[in-house]
């Protein structure tokens, strides 16, 4: 393998030097977890009663505290397509456990809402949130201590991140993830674009766009773009937390159940009374991260992962920070093109060779760490084969040696472009993130007058109206954690897409989140400090020029006399209740800003 180029070793080393105390605590404590052994040794006779009482043909085993005891943290719902195929997966688990002499409990559930859903929805204020939630709820899942491995069932956007923030809570067990697959390809991602597009422009009726949209969300499985989910999976790969060539496998095949099964007796395993302990401490360390930016700027990955890798990292003591991610990009290749940032979806990748082709590409440019620790052993090298299920046995061999389809994934050396295309920008606005993948060159650099709303209601409403001419820069503030939750401002890509389709020159800056699937139009996301904490975007007022510059780096006020000027102050009680969101206050009031992870969590 080739060695790291100097760039990844010198993010690397001030990631690590960055990180030397918080994450020297954080081990000191997961050693101090390990060192009192086997947790079901040191609980009563009565508490172990309690936790064995409903476990059937298991009782006995659990009570020997011999064998390895595997605790189901799942996020099984049957409404979402995602988390459907999660109901069989129990069984699946406790017959393979049984198989190795071990036992298998649903240790807990825990919440899982799709941004799909709530979009420009009340909810969609408490998606962000849902990440800690279930980071809580895990927690709580694996507090009753009676497991010596954990494997975690979740796919989604905020579900995976939430996820592996509980498991670096109890960093001195293994964690396997267990991904359910995406579904089939159904109607493709840019004929459902246009037919939003359509009706945001009044050009279709309502029943095209809920036939369009059914066409192509139509099974069991995770959304066929590459969003936040679908970058969630790629990550779990390139950190070493899934099965090699698990994350795009679809569900209820046989070779998605033999992975399954593969993933319960690969968790017991690597935990202490296995054969190979590896905790997940272990193997989430600054290598590990760096190896995650890595390939979310080489497959052009959900902006969504510029706030919760931050929030994953610093649950294991690491802290990470945008000027990382940005740095990276510079020198990562991106290989793939993927809706948004293409014509075809995940399926299409996998097909063309996927992440293992991908893995091999980047470990032969130098531009992944190959020695990390993995659940398949050490060397992300195991992450270039694929599985394969026949005769009844699962094996791997090596995967795709070139890319079948090189309209979907190219070689590092010909890339589609020679950077991942996120960059962080500075500026008298403040610091924000942007991705342009997608986004043409003659696009990347935006500078006129600024139109300011403070929701994404107010941009339907007065480009229905006929208002949004011109060049402009939709600012859309109040949208940050403190404010209101920070959701997602989706719905106002077909508006800003057909803006665009005129000759318009336009952008987006604002302290919300846009999507994983930030599109073609040049947008400034996640500004800090955001205004209701008083930062500039506060301060802007309707025809103030503002550049948004994707090249430079650079994200500035043009006007005159804007930092004199007092703060926007809003009414945003209406943020505050109904549909759970009173709930959340608490929430509201403690949450770090999105450099910070945008996370309740302190550290």
């Amino acid at each position: 393998m080739t060695p790291p180029t100097d760039t990844v070793l010198r993010v690397t080393d001030r990631i690590i030097t960055r990180s030397e105390t918080s994450r020297a605590a954080y081990l000191k404590r997961m050693e101090a977890a390990r060192i009192k052994g086997p947790a079901r040794a040191h609980l009563s006779c009565s508490g172990q009663a309690h936790a064995y009482a409903a476990s059937g043909p298991d009782k006995d085993r659990l009570s020997e505290v011999s064998a390895g005891n595997l605790g189901i943290v799942t996020t099984y719902n049957d409404m979402l397509s995602a988390h459907q195929p999660f109901e069989r997966f129990p069984e699946l688990i406790r017959a393979a456990a049984r198989e190795v002499g071990g036992t298998a409990q649903v240790a807990g559930g825990v919440p899982a809402m799709c941004d799909g859903v709530t979009q420009g929805e009340a909810g969609m204020e408490l998606s962000l949130f849902s990440r800690d939630v279930i980071a809580l709820a895990a927690s709580v899942a694996l507090s009753h201590n009676t497991f010596d491995a954990a494997v975690f069932l979740g796919v989604c956007d905020k579900i995976v991140p939430g996820l592996v923030i509980a498991a670096q809570a109890f960093g001195h067990l293994p964690a396997v993830f267990l991904p359910a697959g995406p579904m089939q390809s159904g109607m493709p991602n840019d004929e459902k674009s246009k037919v939003r597009q359509q009706f945001a422009a009044g050009e279709c009726r309502r029943d095209r766009l809920m036939e369009a949209e059914m066409a192509a969300y139509h099974g069991p499985g995770t959304c066929t773009f590459y969003g936040t989910a679908n970058t969630n999976q790629m990550l779990m790969e390139f950190m070493g937390l899934h099965l090699p060539g698990a994350s795009f496998v679809h569900p209820n095949t046989d070779l998605r159940d033999a992975l399954t099964r593969e993933g319960a007796k690969r968790a017991l395993n690597l935990s202490a009374l296995g054969n190979d302990y590896t905790p997940v401490c272990s193997i989430l360390d600054e290598k590990a991260f760096v190896n995650g930016i890595v390939g979310l700027n080489a497959t052009g990955g959900s902006t969504n992962l510029l706030i919760h890798l931050v929030a994953m990292a610093r649950a294991g003591g690491i802290v990470l920070d945008w000027q990382d991610f940005s740095d990276l990009s510079e020198v990562t290749p991106l290989m793939a093109r993927v809706y948004p940032n293409g014509l075809a979806d995940v399926n299409h990748f996998h097909a063309a060779g996927g992440l293992g082709y991908m893995i091999g590409e980047l470990l032969g440019a130098g531009l992944l760490h190959a020695d990390t620790r993995t659940i398949a052993g050490t060397g992300l090298e195991h992450y270039t084969q694929e599985p394969r299920y026949a005769d009844g046995t699962l094996s791997w061999r090596a995967g795709a040696g070139e890319s079948l389809n090189e309209k979907i994934l190219r070689p590092a050396k010909v890339p589609f472009q020679p950077t991942g295309g996120l960059k962080r920008l500075t500026g008298s606005l403040g610091t924000a993130v942007i991705k342009v993948s997608a986004v043409a060159p003659e696009h990347q650099v935006v500078e006129a007058p600024a139109r300011v709303f403070h929701d994404q209601g107010e941009v339907n409403a007065a480009f229905k109206a006929g208002e949004l001419t011109g060049d402009l820069v939709v600012v859309v503030r109040f949208q940050g954690p403190k404010a209101n939750g920070m959701p997602e401002l989706h719905s106002l890509t077909p508006i800003l897409s057909i803006l665009q389709g005129r000759g318009q020159k336009v952008a987006l800056v604002t302290d919300g989140r846009m999507s994983g699937a930030s599109g073609k139009v040049p947008a400034a996301i996640h500004v800090c400090p955001e205004a209701v904490d008083g930062g500039p975007i506060a301060q802007l007022q309707d025809g103030d020029l503002v550049r948004v510059d994707a090249v430079a780096g650079v994200l500035e006020i043009l006007a005159e006399g804007v930092a004199d000027r007092l703060v926007a102050t809003p009414d945003l009680t209406a943020n505050q209740a109904g549909t759970g969101r009173e709930l959340f206050a608490t929430f509201r009031n403690t949450v770090s800003a999105a450099t910070a992870g945008a996370t309740i969590f302190g550290g």
